[in-house]
């Protein structure tokens, strides 16, 4: 009867939610197979045994196997009802691949409640471990959001979504050294955990930032209404389209395909729809830092060869901008205003009767490959470069994200970050917006007392920031503002360690602290649910391969090396204008050095020692600035300290601290040292006390700034 079947049931799946199934160069002819897939849906099993060329036994949850509806869809196939919290479960599980069959088991145990994956058991790893079984990773994509779910209000339901399933390359588990059995389950539990997160990412689309938002609004629905900003209007997906369309349209007359258009504007929806916009017609948007110097800003349209700025006269004036804008050349302004009083009947009509009707049409075609926008560094090496990130490198690391964190319809980020820096535009503004996530884009994230008014105002659930910016809302913040916050991350900057207990002690929230750079766009690590050490900055991101070179002087670690799907093109500098530098380190074509010393532990985790360049060279020892600021944040944990260094006649370099708190002394800090076994190396000598930090717009400190008040202080 199942033979009489199968070719029925699998022509009405191909049919229906128009399957498209990627067997890749998948083995199945092992004899000790073990076939492990995510769980969207009811479906998920039965696609499985009709599509995969082999006839396996499933392993289904026992909680699952009571439900008639369920049992009717396993008659299909051969099934065993387990429970994957219990030891004694799999060990059917290991006879039976033991035996020669092949089995298919959901290492989450249970259908997602998420749209992300959920906590992976240690049993499944475990029987791959013990078998010696070859392990093929299955993705399926779409059934999410069909009625077979178990999801409410994470997606608009269909009957019929199309469907995706792809077959990843096999994998083995040896069985991981460890001094229990208790911990090699758990080892090998990670190893899953892991190898779950890296076919989530290895399975995504190969797209262009405009056709993910055009799949997006199919997704989620066009009349979603996911964006706001401070003019407190609600803009559906449709709503930013339109946007898209008609400013797209607009810029194209102006500009060439694969210019360089630059882009002065601040967190707001019109901004968003000129970057997909410019997009769409294959021009690449320039993201200029407008809280940079004239000068800065100069070099960096340079080094792009952007000869077109799109602004805004309000908020020109609103920034006090127009000192900066007089002293630049070689550049036209084009201003808002004027666009839209430019926009004529025939443009309306064009958008209103077909544009917005088929939208993919307005794309030109493109690849991955070509440029999607160019970011600049802050300069603190010398004149900013331009960093050209592709669609590939921006796509792969939302959705190297997205394996590991659950962003969904029911998340609404608050973003203050500026769009300008990687941080702000990859995490905190497209990251929401082509996953569904609900976006509150706030101008400024200076304004210390309205951003935790904002998150409680509007009920946000996520929040980026760096170090000192949360520092700053902890301070004002109200103990209650924050009610609703469930993923704070911190990055751009190390955590420091006085505000992460702050926002523990004030909010009962944890601070899940990342790490990336531009050129990675950007984000390399992250701590997340699953996967949490404090003092760290998480493990690596799916898709990631490093390498650690060693520095002569600096014991542990080493500088690390990175390469993946997420890294740039390339280098746009001011010294050779329009000319792409691609990346290339000691290690390699396609390398990229991030000039940090880091080390991993045992369970993969990062430990960021310090920057290259932020090591002081005194009596022929290397001591990090970064140990001398935890040393002072110690010592006095509600203020902040900085620390650099200037050259000394005896000892080579000398330590000077910049510090916020008039109390604080040497004799202190040499108190904090002997007690925590810091080297009395690290104690500086020089104790200068500032009003405030220096900032760059990024909200990191500005060490160059420091660098050279450190030159002149005697």
């Amino acid at each position: 009867m199942r033979k009489l079947l199968r070719p029925l049931l699998r022509g009405l799946a191909r049919l229906l939610f128009r399957l498209d199934v990627q067997l890749g160069e998948a083995n199945f002819s092992h004899r000790h197979l073990l076939i492990v897939a995510n769980h969207e849906s009811f479906l998920d099993g039965l696609l499985i045994g009709l599509f995969l060329p082999i006839d396996p036994v499933f392993v289904v949850h026992t909680g699952i196997a009571r439900h008639w509806y369920f049992r009717l869809l396993l008659s299909q196939v051969d099934y065993l009802a387990v429970d994957p919290s219990s030891p004694m479960a799999m060990k059917k599980v290991i006879r039976l691949i033991e035996s020669g069959r092949p089995v298919v088991i959901f290492p989450e145990g249970r259908i997602t409640l998420t749209g992300s994956m959920m906590k992976v058991y240690d049993g499944p790893a475990f029987v791959a471990a013990k078998t010696a079984a070859t392990v093929i990773p299955v993705r399926l994509d779409g059934a999410a959001r069909s009625y077979f779910s178990r999801l409410s209000g994470q997606y608009p339901k269909t009957l019929f979504p199309k469907i995706r399933l792809s077959v990843l390359p096999a994998r083995h588990f040896p069985m991981p050294q460890a001094a229990t059995a208790k911990l090699r389950r758990r080892k090998s539990g990670e190893a899953m955990r892991r190898l779950m997160q890296e076919m989530i990412f290895a399975s995504r689309p190969q797209q262009t930032l405009y056709s993910a938002l055009c799949d997006a609004s199919e997704i989620f629905g066009r009349r979603r209404r996911l964006l706001e900003d401070v003019k407190q209007i609600e803009y559906s997906y449709n709503d930013l389209l339109k946007m898209s369309l008609i400013l797209g349209r607009q810029i194209e007359r102006l500009t060439l395909p694969d210019e360089k258009v630059g882009l002065l504007l601040p967190n707001l929806v019109p901004t968003l729809g000129l970057i997909f916009g410019l997009s769409a017609r294959r021009r690449v948007p320039a993201m200029l830092n407008y809280s940079a110097g004239s000068e800065a800003m100069q070099a960096a349209c340079d080094a792009a060869e952007v000869r077109c700025v799109v602004t805004s006269r309000a908020f020109i004036e609103q920034a006090k901008l127009a000192d900066k804008l007089a002293g630049m050349q070689r550049v036209q302004f084009v201003y808002l205003e004027d666009i839209r009083a430019q926009i004529s009947f025939t443009d309306k009509l064009w958008l209103i009767a077909y544009a917005q009707h088929f939208p993919r049409r307005f794309e030109l075609p493109g690849t991955p490959e070509d440029a999607a926008v160019v970011l600049f560094t802050s300069g603190s090496e010398g004149k900013p470069k331009g960093v050209v990130l592709p669609h590939r490198a921006i796509l792969a690391n939302i959705a190297q994200i997205r394996a590991v964190i659950d962003f969904s319809v029911n998340d609404k980020v608050l973003n203050a970050l500026p769009i300008f820096h990687s941080f702000g535009l990859t995490a905190g503004a497209l990251l929401p917006v082509l996953t569904g996530a609900n976006l509150f884009l706030y101008p400024s994230p200076l304004h210390y007392r309205i951003i935790p008014e904002l998150a409680y105002d509007r009920s946000c659930t996520v929040l980026f920031g760096t170090s000192t910016f949360l520092a700053n809302y902890a301070k004002f913040a109200h103990p209650y503002d924050f009610y609703r916050l469930r993923y704070v991350v911190a990055g751009a900057e190390k955590l420091s360690e006085s505000v992460r207990n702050l926002w523990f002690e004030k909010f009962g929230v944890r601070i899940f602290e990342g790490y990336g750079a531009t050129e990675t766009a950007p984000v390399l690590a992250v701590n997340t649910p699953m996967a949490y050490k404090t003092g760290t900055v998480g493990n690596l991101l799916p898709g990631i391969e490093h390498r650690l070179l060693a520095v002569p002087g600096i014991d542990a670690g080493g500088v690390l090396h990175v390469r993946g799907p997420n890294l740039m093109s390339g280098y746009l500098k001011a010294d050779q204008p329009g000319v792409l530098q691609p990346p290339v380190s000691d290690v390699g074509e396609g390398w990229y050095e991030t000039g940090d010393v880091v080390e991993f532990d045992d369970d993969g985790f990062i430990r960021i020692i310090g920057r290259v360049k932020r090591f002081a060279k005194i009596a022929g020892e290397m001591i990090s600035l970064e140990v001398v600021e935890k040393l002072a944040t110690a010592t006095s944990p509600q203020l902040l300290h900085a620390a650099s260094s200037q050259p000394d006649a005896s000892k080579g370099e000398a330590l000077v601290l910049f510090t916020t708190d008039p109390g604080l002394s040497r004799d202190m800090l040499i108190a904090t040292a002997r007690a925590t076994g810091v080297p009395e190396l690290a104690v500086p000598r020089k104790i200068h006390l500032v009003p405030a930090l220096p900032l760059l717009g990024t909200g990191k400190i500005d060490y160059v700034t420091l660098k050279r008040l450190a030159a002149e202080i005697l």
